[in-house]
């Protein structure tokens, strides 16, 4: 029986010529995933899943302008993408004029547009499964458990529009993370990550860490709350950078709503903003984090435009030097601001000049501090400071006279990422990070130093492990 399974391709070129829209843009994205995950020493599922899913965005002309209308939803078959070109195009002539309309982005094709999406498969797993069997066998013999789970994705991008765009990209995208606990379920520590592929993960290089971590904690400090020496490792420098990267948004801070908003009006785009030599940049070829290198918008909001789709990437800095060189900027908001086009990238990286060593170096500079291991629940407080809450989590750990000498109790904290990029009196060389409250899901492309902050705030003492 033949299948009734149609091409990524076909499925673009199939909402292309239904649309009765004045113009469409179509995203498929192809997705294969593979996952592991284990509970007190065993693995407990795996799988691989595939997912179809269709983006349509009808353009219509209307009074005053340009609507929009856009619907997505799972789709393998031509019958199916056209109830979603119906739904998009019905949008489109019953909206309103969208006020980022701009012309649409024409007549770009990638070499490889017709070629099949890239898959993942439980193969993945061949090196790390069987280490990670043995990091189960040595936990059990040594009264320790191990949860956690590792992830694979491989999605495939197609975007067409009626324009003559024919782009595609492939993103394969992994991570893993590992949860240890003493048999007595007293203390907890964890440790995680980013990959591409696997090849540079070790199940019992993971296990280690973890064990290591549960020692440090066999003895307990009280702390109350207060300002300490704290060393972010990367991992928390990733959760707070990715918060201060989304909140960049250019007509938000044009309008006065954020802690990148001029007083007066404006944004601080040539302001300082961070301490000399600090830079925070994007760049969709960087080594290790590549990733699309043209604007995939599937609506419209305060940093994506859907009539940006298919605009080229390039590298884009945000701050060089301490100084702020831009903001997630649509056309739309680039008219408001008289400033570049420079869209949303997906990854981040960010380097101080003179940061260099490891975190090993910068614990045993330490004289009396904090180590923290992630941050978690993290929630913006104030936008006009972007000043963040949130609580530690498996692992607060006292340092004196440069080496780790117990775990202390949890906290809340209130801190805001701009102030800390002119507050840190000291960053390690910048490596591949991967943040705990945001890598999982949402954003797992990133490159971090760890930071020592003399003075980070610790507001309150809280219960959790």
């Amino acid at each position: 029986m033949t299948s009734l399974r149609s091409t990524p391709q076909q499925l673009v070129e199939h909402a292309l010529a239904s649309s009765t829209a004045d113009d469409c843009i179509t995203i498929v994205r192809d997705v294969t995933s593979a996952n592991l995950r284990w509970a007190n020493n065993t693995l407990t599922t795996n799988g691989v899943m595939t997912e179809v899913s269709v983006t349509v965005i009808s353009f219509a002309a209307v009074q005053g302008g340009v609507a929009t209308g856009s619907v997505s939803g799972s789709a393998s078959t031509p019958v199916q993408v056209t109830a979603l070109v119906q739904a998009a195009d019905a949008a489109a002539r019953a909206g309103s004029p969208a006020e980022d309309a701009a012309e649409l982005v024409t007549d770009s094709t990638s070499p490889d547009w017709d070629t099949e999406p890239e898959t993942t498969d439980i193969g993945v797993y061949d090196a790390f499964a069987p280490a990670l069997g043995e990091a189960f066998a040595q936990a059990t013999a040594e009264d320790r458990l191990l949860y956690g789970f590792v992830n694979h994705d491989v999605a495939t991008t197609y975007l067409g529009s009626s324009r003559g765009l024919r782009l595609r990209h492939v993103q394969p995208t992994g991570h893993y993370a590992c949860t240890g606990k003493d048999t007595s379920l007293t203390r907890s520590a964890w440790t995680g990550g980013a990959t591409r592929d696997f090849r540079d993960v070790d199940a019992a290089t993971m296990a280690a860490t973890v064990a290591q971590r549960l020692a440090w904690a066999e003895r307990r400090i009280d702390l109350p709350a207060g300002r300490y020496d704290t060393i972010l490792p990367p991992s928390s420098v990733a959760d707070l950078m990715i918060d201060a990267y989304w909140g960049a948004g250019a007509r938000v801070a044009h309008e006065g709503e954020s802690v990148y908003s001029r007083r007066g009006g404006g944004t601080r785009i040539g302001d300082k903003v961070a301490a000399p030599g600090v830079s925070l940049f994007s760049d969709p070829a960087h080594p290790g984090l590549e990733c699309a290198p043209f604007a995939i918008a599937g609506a419209s909001d305060n940093t994506d435009s859907v009539f940006d789709n298919g605009l080229a990437l390039e590298r884009t800095d945000w701050i060089r030097d301490g100084l702020l060189t831009g903001l997630l900027q649509t056309r739309h908001s680039a008219g408001m601001t008289g400033q570049p086009v420079t869209p949303m990238i997906d990854n981040l990286v960010l380097e101080v000049g003179d940061g260099a060593g490891t975190i090993e170096d910068m614990i045993a500079d330490t004289q009396r501090g904090l180590l923290l291991t992630c941050l978690w629940y993290i929630r913006e407080v104030d936008p006009q400071t972007m000043l963040l809450t949130g609580l530690t989590r498996d692992g607060v750990y006292v340092v004196e006279d440069g080496e780790i000498v117990g775990a202390a109790n949890n906290f809340r904290w209130n801190e805001s990422p701009i102030d800390l990029l002119n507050r840190f009196s000291a960053a390690t060389a910048t490596v591949p990070s991967f943040s705990r409250e945001w890598g999982d899901d949402y954003f797992s492309r990133t490159a971090t130093p760890a930071l020592r902050i003399p003075d980070f705030n610790m507001s309150s003492v809280s219960q959790g492990v």
